[in-house]
């Protein structure tokens, strides 16, 4: 399954999130894109955002394993197989391939980065919850600056 995803970026042009994701990440966790998503229950989405952020808006199902306070002895608690497939996310990528590479370290081989992250997920359409899991148009949009990333949704602050 993973195998067969494909990592360009199709379509997608040097928009602002293309920008930012080129000058701030170094490429080590492939992009997986929201209009090639693999359709497997057994994908754990895992968000990287800080806490607040998460119970305002997140992705159906995800765990949180934060960023500033990723606690690994939860990972593997939580995912001890580490050919698990594993998508993570933040506001458009940059904090998830941190996490994506301290996965890396731990021994996880099935690691993604979902490309423009809960931003791009929303831009495009993509439901997200809130920490009842009740489906909300609430995004978590971080800051002011990267904010102006989200174009869908109520941005809450």
């Amino acid at each position: 399954m993973f195998g067969l995803l494909s990592f360009s970026q199709k379509g997608t042009g040097q928009d602002k999130i293309s920008k930012a994701l080129s000058s701030w990440n170094q490429g080590t966790i492939p992009y997986v894109y929201f209009d090639n998503l693999p359709t497997n229950d057994s994908i754990a989405f895992l968000d990287t955002r800080e806490k607040e952020e998460f119970e305002v808006s997140h992705l159906r199902n995800a765990i949180w394993v934060g960023y500033k306070k990723f606690d690994e002895q939860l990972v593997l608690e939580t995912l001890p197989d580490k050919t698990q497939p594993i998508i993570v996310y933040c506001s458009i990528g940059v904090r998830s391939e941190d996490i994506g590479e301290k996965l890396k370290d731990l021994g996880y081989t099935k690691i993604l980065n979902l490309y423009g992250g809960i931003f791009d997920w929303k831009n495009k359409g993509g439901q997200v919850f809130n920490d009842k899991e009740i489906q909300t148009d609430s995004v978590h949009a971080f800051s002011k600056h990267w904010g102006k990333l989200l174009h869908e949704g109520i941005k809450v602050y």
